[in-house]
């Protein structure tokens, strides 16, 4: 194995265990505050099934991954196939819709009493789980075509599939019904990546207010740079910085190989790396940031 290869797989694999390790503590901890907290907080249902997609997403990748590179041809049926990639798209899209509505919530959250934003901010787990389920149905609904479209390399005349990886194949569509999916796929990430940078960008201005509020109100040796305000701020520019950085890159990328039906090696490894990327690296950023905005 070559040293370009072995570092590869290293980074490969430690963000996978990063990631498992990260969204696995966020799971746990609000879990265990929504069931044993005398308070059933709304948006630790939020974190609930953003740890779990995240989670969905890193296992899934990791799965492709290993199979394409140790080639492990006869485990890989269609079952297995629609299985994988089937769970790894609606869970992409989760994660997008999820990772926005917690943005959102957050937002309004910290809104002046007197904002009308406030009025939004939702009391019960009841107003929140509606919300929840809607994000499900509609990304299974989005990516429902995959379950038609892939299936394995071994089982079909290959000259007439389109994308490679992991020795699953997707079948080209009709012209109108490939172009439907991916617009809404589009649509979908255009909406929500828009409006998490809409609400990340509000909740950074205000907090930045509120810090500047508190050096007028007191002396700079007590409201000095590292402010509670401040590192939430920065929290909060990290997070949506990642988010788009991340998703953009795999939306272009998925567009791209969507509307061609081409994949190779090196757009593979970029995608996976992509996906990978934000669900491995962000529950660290939400635990920060998480901390941050109740030290405000």
């Amino acid at each position: 194995m070559i040293w370009s290869e072995f570092i590869h797989r290293v980074i490969f694999f430690s963000l996978i265990g990063l990631g498992i390790l990260g969204n696995i503590l966020i799971f746990v901890r609000h879990v265990h505050t929504f069931i044993m907290g005398s308070e059933k907080k709304p948006v630790d249902l939020i974190f609930i099934q953003l740890a779990f997609s995240n989670i969905i997403i890193i296992c899934t990748s990791g799965v492709r991954y290993i199979v394409t590179e140790l080639e492990v041809k006869n485990v890989v049926g269609d079952a297995s196939c629609k299985t994988v990639v089937y769970m790894g798209r609606v869970a992409r899209g989760l994660s997008i819709c999820t990772t926005c509505l917690l943005s959102m919530v957050q937002a309004v959250t910290i809104s002046p009493r007197t904002s009308l934003w406030r009025k939004l901010k939702p009391q019960t787990m009841w107003q929140v789980l509606p919300c929840l389920l809607l994000l499900w149905i509609f990304n299974v609904l989005i990516s429902s075509n995959l379950l038609h479209l892939i299936t394995a390399g071994s089982s079909l005349n290959r000259s007439r599939a389109g994308v490679h990886d992991m020795y699953c194949y997707m079948l080209p569509s009709r012209y109108i019904v490939k172009w439907f999916f991916l617009s809404l796929m589009a649509l979908r990430d255009v909406i929500f990546q828009s409006l998490m940078g809409w609400s990340s960008g509000y909740m950074a201005v205000h907090l930045y207010k509120h810090h500047k509020s508190v050096l007028y109100l007191h002396s700079s040796r007590f409201a000095n740079s590292a402010s509670p305000e401040i590192r939430a701020t920065w929290s909060v520019l990290i997070l949506m910085t990642c988010f788009l950085f991340y998703y953009l890159g795999d939306f272009i990328l998925s567009f791209y190989v969507g509307s061609v039906l081409t994949l190779d090696s090196m757009i593979l490894s970029i995608k996976i790396f992509l996906v990978i990327g934000y669900a491995a690296l962000s529950p660290f950023v939400l635990l920060i940031k998480d901390f941050h905005l109740i030290s405000c």
